[in-house]
């Protein structure tokens, strides 16, 4: 797994932060999120420093959470602020502190800063078009067995729609030939489909009920942000916006937002594109654990690719400069290509 620090992750949605504490892994650290007495949502090393119980087994009682082994507390600042039964000696020293972790609130996320005890520079992502009322949004939580690098690139990849998504998005008979650019930029890597007529699938028909050329743009952003956008004139335009928070090197969440404005009234097209979309999923979900199974049968990822794999191997490459802090290359590095769809 590519541990990535200095970077923001979704850990949970808001509506899960209630009066129990969370546990959450990103990255393979176990953490416990719970609210603070004014409310702010609060990450901690789901570790007690007393005697290592996860600290999600506890409560939360006004704002601090109390360990369920021998009642210490802690607030919001990770600081001891009381042991039970201590008569003397300093409560709050150091030593008796939970490890934290920054938080962000923001568009029903709480985001966690990948880095403990630091202030953080910048924001996280922020999500286009979700307060915007002549937009719907909707969001959805998944898990998959697999990387983060592998959902990214299924995310990302118009050559399987056609098979294994047949006759909901694309269908396989291939009739158009179409221009895709590709650029990687330091931190971020986008391909451009030129000249696409507007998906054959029922997802495609939604869009764009009158046919027409589409402009098709796929985007991966550091550190595990996958995103698809179809616009067509004014009228229509869909984004898809997947954010990624890997558990473990072969688990990840899926923080879905989908946002849209159609010709056709939101309140007709929600109940169709939300189960289309939840069918996609699950197929992707399905053939990524198998493709999992697959690495741990024959000890890893041996990939044989094309000129049609535009974006994964950019993938790759950016998740692994920013694991390992190496430089990223300067300007925007451009290439074109034929593809037919």
């Amino acid at each position: 797994m590519h541990v990535i620090s200095d970077t923001w992750f979704i850990a949970a949605q808001s509506s899960a932060l209630r009066a129990k504490p969370l546990a959450v892994t990103i990255q393979g650290r176990p953490l416990v999120l719970f609210r603070s007495a004014s409310g702010q949502a609060t990450a901690l090393t789901d570790r007690c420093p007393h005697r290592n119980v996860p600290l999600s087994m506890g409560v939360v009682r006004n704002g601090e959470l109390e360990c369920a082994y021998h009642g210490w507390r802690f607030d919001s600042a990770g600081t001891c602020v009381a042991v039970p039964g201590l008569v003397d000696g300093t409560v709050s020293l150091k030593s008796r502190c939970a490890e934290t972790w920054a938080t962000h609130e923001a568009d029903g996320f709480v985001w966690v800063h990948s880095t403990p005890s630091v202030v953080p520079i910048a924001p996280p992502y922020v999500f286009s078009h979700v307060n915007d009322p002549a937009y719907t949004t909707v969001r959805r939580r998944f898990e998959v067995e697999a990387s983060v690098h592998s959902v990214v690139e299924n995310t990302l990849d118009v050559p399987h729609t056609a098979f294994l998504h047949g006759g909901l998005f694309r269908k396989a008979e291939k009739k158009n030939v179409i221009e895709v650019v590709v650029r990687r930029h330091p931190t971020f890597a986008e391909a451009e489909f030129i000249g696409e007529p507007r998906p054959t699938g029922l997802i495609g028909r939604l869009l764009a009920p009158r046919g027409g050329v589409v402009e098709h743009t796929d985007r991966f952003l550091l550190p595990s942000i996958a995103q698809v956008e179809y616009r067509l004139g004014e009228a229509s335009h869909l984004l898809s916006t997947s954010v990624l928070t890997p558990i473990s090197a072969t688990r990840t969440v899926v923080y879905a937002v989908v946002t849209f404005r159609l010709p056709l009234p939101a309140w007709l097209v929600k109940p169709f594109v939300m189960p289309v979309a939840q069918r996609i999923f699950s197929q992707d979900a399905a053939v990524l654990s198998r493709q999992a199974e697959q690495f741990e049968r024959f000890g890893g990822e041996k990939f044989t690719s094309t000129e049609l794999d535009v974006l994964g191997p950019y993938v790759a490459k950016l998740l692994k400069q920013a694991a390992s802090k190496e430089p990223a290359p300067e300007g925007v590095h451009e290439h074109r290509l034929k593809m037919k769809v």
